[in-house]
């Protein structure tokens, strides 16, 4: 078994359950945007502007956001633990996902929120 300080949970359990828990978040927002997109045939910038307004769906937004970066998180460390055995390559490889994640996640906070 592979111990790093760069896993999520520090346990194989822990890391299951966040990656169960983000399934359902992002299952569950994916199934609210096709509703979305499905159920209004009028969807123009005002409509989809109002939606997003609303405090929920930013909150929505932002937990699936989280979701997204858990997810991808734990996925990628399993892969990299698994596949990359030499620690410096795999430091560097997770390191990059990390920023480019964090990146990605504080540019979402931005379009959410306006921040």
């Amino acid at each position: 078994m592979v111990t790093s300080v760069t896993n999520l949970g520090r346990s194989g359990a822990y890391d299951w359950m966040v990656q169960r828990v983000s399934a359902v978040v992002l299952a569950l927002y994916t199934a609210f945007m096709v509703g979305v997109l499905v159920f209004t045939p009028d969807l123009t910038y005002e409509v989809w502007s109002a939606l997003f307004a609303k405090t929920w769906m930013r909150i929505f937004s932002l937990a699936a956001l989280m979701a997204l970066g858990a997810h991808a998180w734990i996925g990628l460390w399993t892969i990299t633990t698994d596949y990359m055995k030499n620690g410096v390559v795999r430091f560097v490889a997770q390191a990059a996902c990390g920023t480019i994640m964090f990146v990605y996640f504080i540019w979402g906070v931005q379009i959410l929120w306006g921040l």
